[in-house]
């Protein structure tokens, strides 16, 4: 027979089990420790990115309501470098996009002249609205893209 001083297999099964279950209930309370950590973290981060995102909404200016000669004036009020775009380009682009309007919205409707028939204007602008959209859609994105590569290629040869 065994020694009354040797444990027995079942006693040191038993003992080993415990130790298992000790060393598991560890690791589980360290990753439930881990996780809630994470949480804490994910959360702050969100916390940070609506932040942000509210300050960005708050640095958003509503020029809806502004008369254009407010807006020029606030423009000035901004830029205290020199403006993306020059003065006379400004004021071209002003006029053009003036007439543009003006042409979509003319102040007063073609008149009819004869029972069916109307103005030898608004003709001439029924005429004109299809040719004028497809030269618009044809070349005004690339005269844009052009016009923007080089403004940022003016301003990244002004700041390198």
């Amino acid at each position: 027979m065994a020694d009354k001083s040797e444990a027995s297999v079942e006693e040191i099964l038993e003992s080993i089990k415990k130790v298992m279950e000790r060393d598991s209930r560890a690791t589980a309370t360290r990753v439930r420790q881990r996780k809630a950590k994470l949480v804490v973290e994910e959360e702050e981060q969100q916390d940070q990115t609506l932040a942000a995102d509210r300050a960005d909404e708050d640095e958003v200016l509503d020029l809806t309501d502004l008369e254009l000669s407010e807006i020029v004036e606030l423009e000035d009020e901004a830029d205290s470098d020199a403006p993306l775009v020059a003065d006379e380009v400004r004021g071209a682009m002003q006029e053009n996009l003036a007439a543009l309007a003006m042409l979509a919205e003319p102040p007063a409707k073609p008149q009819i002249v004869r029972s069916g028939e109307t103005s030898l204007e608004g003709l001439t602008r029924e005429l004109l609205r299809p040719m004028l959209a497809e030269w618009l859609e044809q070349n005004l994105p690339g005269m844009v893209e052009k016009l923007v590569q080089a403004e940022i290629s003016r301003i990244a040869g002004k700041r390198g």
